[in-house]
């Protein structure tokens, strides 16, 4: 269990030199600026303590340019989800929290297998779920990397929030490269969202709790409108008529299933016409595979706004329900 009480406190009342770090950046300096003026209870010289022990991290920015799902294509991309050591040691974790899972199934709708796959690819299920300070991360992207600054310094005011709330020792905890945190890999504002306390100890907990891991990941997606017993995606064979543009226009699933099947795009199983879908058009080594993403596809890609992620989390998904004993 991660340092609470006592130990939070000290850190959250605690007198320090801000020599160093982003304690006299203008944007740090802006963004307390804000805390403070939310009447959050919330100290503005403590803010400004912690934010000058936050430290700039080069490596942060470099990751930034180059994650996966923009430079490599869909055949090596899934070669590193679709592997037999990560459906043997999701097995393994579910055979570990079974009941969990189908309570998790039962009050969210969320397949076990989906939710499962989720951790697996996130984390290798909690196995890699980062290294770097949250708040380095953060405090990086938020005043270093122009490009998204305004949705970091968003995460870096949610984690500032939760930490204080949450009484967590801010320079403590640990994420991704993008300041993601736990099991889950959640951004701090879908902790606050979206994270539950699954078994109901008064803590929320989704760096070393499984429980609380797997019930906030079936919450998140039940809140971003899971449907019960719907179908993800399915594979299509696409006539040589079909609009080129049709393709990866989008994640929102936008057109027809009948739209689709009247231009080429026929479903390789039965599918309502009216239901609305999303076309992919994946690169093989040799080729193109293509798919119709349904409501659930996008679902999933609310978790990381990505066709190839999602796809992964179906297959690594498949995979694990086929070796699930009932």
């Amino acid at each position: 269990m991660f340092k609470r009480s006592l130990g939070a406190l000290c850190l959250w009342s605690f007198v320090a030199s801000a020599a160093a770090g982003y304690g006299d950046h203008e944007g740090a300096r802006a963004l307390v600026d804000e805390l403070v003026a939310e009447d959050r209870g919330l100290d503005r010289e403590r803010l400004l303590q912690v934010l000058a022990q936050a430290e700039r991290q080069e490596r942060i920015l470099e990751a930034m340019s180059r994650p996966a799902e923009r430079v490599k294509p869909w055949y090596e991309y899934r070669q590193i989800f679709l592997t037999e050591q990560r459906e043997e040691e999701g097995l393994g974790f579910y055979a570990a929290h079974r009941e969990t899972f189908a309570r998790a199934e039962a009050e969210f709708g969320v397949p076990a297998e989906i939710i499962l796959a989720i951790i697996g690819v996130e984390t290798f299920y909690g196995r890699i779920a980062g290294s770097y300070r949250v708040i380095d991360a953060l405090a990086t992207l938020a005043f270093d990397y122009p490009r998204r600054a305004a949705f970091f310094s968003k995460e870096l005011k949610n984690y500032l929030i939760l930490t204080a709330e949450q009484q967590l020792d801010p320079l403590a905890m640990m994420g991704s490269y993008a300041g993601a945190m736990g099991y889950g890999q959640f951004m701090p504002s879908s902790y606050r969202a979206y994270a539950v306390d699954f078994d109901s100890d008064g803590v929320i907990d989704i760096w070393n709790n499984p429980v609380d891991a797997i019930g906030s990941v079936a919450n998140y997606l039940r809140r971003h409108g899971w449907r019960s017993g719907e179908t993800i995606v399915v594979a299509a064979e696409a006539g040589p008529d079909v609009p080129g543009d049709w393709f990866n226009a989008g994640l929102v699933p936008t057109r027809s299933v009948a739209e689709f099947n009247a231009a080429g795009l026929r479903s390789a199983q039965p599918l309502d016409p009216q239901a609305l879908a999303t076309a992919v058009r994946l690169e093989l080594e040799d080729g193109h595979e293509h798919w119709l993403g349904l409501h659930n596809f996008y679902v999933i890609t609310r978790y990381n706004h990505s066709a190839m992620y999602a796809m992964s989390v179906h297959q690594l998904g498949q995979r694990l329900a086929a070796g699930i004993q009932p």
